[in-house]
């Protein structure tokens, strides 16, 4: 029998965010991002699952989109990191893939190639992440640049947005403004919302949205949204209880210590299958679909709950750690962190099962 970790993985429940996320800016065609395998979910099958409906898919880069071309996959695929060595341009064109041209590097690398056929491009200006992207006084000689190419097909401007799942700052106004001053003139489709902008800021919608962790049904921001449905089940089972007296303490450094007599289940997930280690005490976990407390270090292959409420609990019952019982936004919260990590760290020894 084998060890009892899985990724339950609901298909369905992907291709309804995706409709819902539609929902939200019905005007603009909708990039569905399958980045770092589908947010370490199974970017081909949910790829598959999605096919007939996605008007085109995001990846970073040309390995990731090889896998879904390779897997059958015809739709658009947008490399949104670009490429990072003129010799990927050939195989862009032959894969139809569009290339993000995010530095003059790249714009000068596409401009010199010699595709078998024109490529279609993302042109990115930064409007105030500064990470990737033209200043915006560059990005009209960029923008002109390329429509002159014969290498280059149909254009897309846009941006990245730092802060839309702040709607109390002012990042994103200021970010909006900076990219149509940048773009003035131009007439081309443009994309700048991310998740959290599709789903906050409906003034950013313009020609294409990029939902990503919302179609893995988690909301960007700190309200939930009962209209996405959870996408991944982490689930394990019980394999030891025991009983522990008030003094007791638990695990590797003895971090938690009974203070009353305590029923302590061991449950076979640990750090090595992707659950965060640095975890602490009270992270909700769900045993028999009811909450409990993780209590005690992470450890490599188990970890450790207080079942004090659960007297009829026994070894081989079911263990959610996030999913439809405990939100993994609530997980990530617990842990510092964001639910975008704790998907994409899931290793391979966890079963995935694809409902």
């Amino acid at each position: 029998m084998s060890r009892p970790t899985y990724a339950i993985v609901d298909t369905a429940a992907f291709v309804a965010n995706y409709r819902y996320a539609k929902s939200l800016a019905p005007r603009a065609r909708a990039l569905a991002l399958v980045k770092a395998n589908a947010y370490g979910h199974g970017a081909v099958t949910l790829a598959r699952a999605l096919a007939a409906e996605a008007d085109a898919f995001g990846v970073a880069c040309s390995e990731e989109a090889m896998e879904l071309r390779e897997s059958g996959i015809d739709n658009a695929i947008v490399l949104l990191e670009g490429v990072f060595e003129p010799a990927e341009i050939a195989n862009a064109a032959m894969h139809h893939f569009t290339l993000v041209v995010h530095s003059p590097l790249q714009l000068d690398w596409l401009l010199a190639a010699r595709p078998a056929r024109a490529l279609d491009v993302w042109l990115k200006v930064d409007s105030g992440m500064h990470r990737l992207g033209f200043e915006p006084g560059e990005l009209a000689e960029a923008y002109a640049r390329l429509d002159a190419s014969p290498n280059v097909g149909k254009i897309v401007l846009m941006s990245h947005l730092a802060s839309a799942d702040d709607t109390t700052s002012t990042t994103t106004t200021d970010q909006l403004a900076r990219f149509h001053q940048a773009i003035r003139g131009i007439e081309a489709p443009v994309s700048l919302a991310n998740s959290a902008a599709l789903m906050a800021w409906p003034q950013t919608h313009g020609s294409w949205v990029r939902p990503g962790i919302m179609l893995y049904g988690s909301s960007p921001l700190d309200t939930p949204d009962s209209k996405l449905q959870p996408v991944m089940r982490f689930e394990s089972r019980l394999i030891a209880i025991h009983d522990l007296a008030a003094g007791e303490s638990i695990g590797y450094g003895g971090r938690y210590t009974c203070s009353v007599p305590t029923r302590v289940g061991v449950v076979a997930t640990g750090y090595a299958d992707g659950y965060p280690r640095h975890a602490p005490d009270g992270t909700p976990v769900a045993v028999n679909d009811q909450r409990v407390q993780l209590i005690g270090r992470v450890s490599m292959d188990m970890l450790t709950v207080d079942l004090t409420d659960q007297p009829q609990a026994q070894v081989g019952d079911h263990v959610q750690l996030w999913g439809d019982r405990v939100s993994v936004a609530d997980v990530a919260r617990q842990c510092g962190t964001i639910s975008y990590e704790l998907f994409t760290r899931i290793t391979r020894r966890v079963h995935f099962q694809y409902r």
